[in-house]
């Protein structure tokens, strides 16, 4: 899907020579964290020596964000037979393991930076899109339960992107409901200052709130059964709900809170419509169970 962030590596490591038994490590594994362009050449192509060290200069001067390899094809036919190089100078850009995009022949400078601008821009929206996926991936994976699956995607978004405020958020929700609340705050403590305050965090320090209520630590079962004996025992039906809270079940806390709210909705000074509230903020505002919760809030209220 993606690899690790990499940091970008010094000037001699953006630019080396390939050869057939390298081209997997150099090439393949190496375009998994970022765009690699390769350039095919042989030592009696007149063009080939116009061409490659403008593609070198070019590569140096973006700062890591592309790595260059040059394949000799007469010392290399293997991988130059692979990829049906037929005429040379041929340059092919490889991402996430497969060919990009390519150009045969030298071209002016102008065209060479345009086509390796366009490579690293067209990389790095595949990498977005991977790590849009995985973010959707990790949500439903939590969202099923699965707190721990649901860790090691998010782990795998932060080495990509180490400042995603989502993933950094996601992460400390799976902690969260594993209930190891000191991983919480370590991986809250990741987010970058500028972005401290991001809703998505708020939500979960929100829940962290919520999770500290010495009030929410009812037995499930009795408490249901306590209900169900009586549906107007309001007491047990809030405690309930905050229990389902902690343990992240915001469904069906919500569920208890507007039952409460629907059969008495002033009761012991609206409690339940205030924890209804916080409890929208720990599942994030912009969550469907905040926003369905809302439309179902209002409905009751003013009908």
């Amino acid at each position: 899907m993606f690899g690790p962030k990499s940091t970008p590596p010094a000037a001699d490591d953006v630019v080396k020579n390939g050869s057939d038994a390298n081209f997997k490590v150099d090439v393949i594994d190496a375009s998994m964290t970022g765009p690699v362009i390769v350039d095919f050449w042989a030592p009696w192509c007149g063009p080939c020596k116009q061409l490659m060290p403008m593609l070198e200069k070019l590569v140096r001067g973006m700062k890591g964000k592309v790595k260059l390899v040059k394949i000799n094809t007469d010392e290399n036919p293997v991988i130059a037979s692979q990829m049906r190089v037929q005429s040379i100078p041929m340059v092919v850009a490889f991402d996430k393991g497969r060919p990009l995009n390519y150009f045969q022949g030298a071209l002016p400078e102008s065209q060479v930076r345009a086509f390796i601008e366009k490579v690293i821009k067209d990389a790095g929206s595949s990498a977005t899109g991977g790590i849009e996926d995985a973010l959707k991936a990790a949500a439903a994976a939590l969202q099923a339960g699965d707190a721990a699956g649901a860790a090691d995607i998010y782990a795998q978004v932060l080495g990509a992107e180490e400042d995603n405020v989502k993933a950094i958020a996601g992460l400390a929700r799976c902690f969260l409901t594993m209930g190891d609340l000191a991983k919480v705050e370590d991986v809250l403590s990741m987010a970058p200052p500028a972005k401290a305050h991001d809703s998505d965090l708020a939500g979960v320090r929100a829940a962290m709130e919520l999770a500290g209520d010495p009030e929410a630590r009812g037995d499930v079962n009795a408490l249901t059964r306590q209900i169900e004996a009586d549906p107007q025992a309001f007491e047990a039906r809030f405690r309930l709900a905050k229990t389902l809270a902690t343990q992240g079940q915001f469904g069906p806390a919500v569920d208890q809170l507007l039952e409460i709210i629907q059969r008495d909705r002033a009761w012991n000074e609206e409690a339940a419509r205030k924890y209804l509230l916080k409890l929208f903020d720990a599942a994030g505002a912009g969550s469907d169970i905040a926003k369905n919760g809302r439309k179902r809030l209002s409905a009751i209220l003013f009908s």
